[in-house]
């Protein structure tokens, strides 16, 4: 089993990586194959050093892994931080769809009361 810590921290990187629109649009883009820091540069209005920065910041998280070609370093993203982040997004979804469900089942109970009454009203 993990240490909790270890999730936690890796979590923390994971979210404080995505936090970024930039990093966010990287990972988009490496999301449809490996690209160098040149690639990476081409769509973005911002300097290479910047995008170098945002690339270590992915890296340290896990989200993205380097490959050394010669003189290329491409980037390619890395599934395991995100499905890890996923599944602890997933129980916060599966508590609120139950309670969803409980209140979705109270507003039933509370529009047949409401159209029972209203007909009791009528006949009188």
């Amino acid at each position: 089993m993990v240490d909790s810590r270890i999730e936690s921290n890796r979590l923390d990187a994971t979210f404080a990586a995505l936090a970024d629109p930039t990093r966010r649009a990287i990972l988009a883009r490496l999301a449809k194959g490996e690209a160098t820091v040149n690639d990476l540069v081409k769509p973005f209005n911002i300097s290479q050093p910047a995008i170098s920065k945002h690339l270590k910041v992915l890296e340290r998280a896990g989200l993205i892994s380097k490959d050394i070609d010669g003189q290329r370093r491409p980037r390619r993203i890395e599934a395991t931080p995100m499905a890890e982040a996923n599944a602890w997004l997933e129980k916060y979804r599966e508590f609120w769809e139950v309670n969803y469900k409980r209140l979705d089942s109270l507003l039933d109970i509370m529009k047949t009361a409401e159209t029972k009454k209203k007909s009791e009203v009528k006949r009188k």
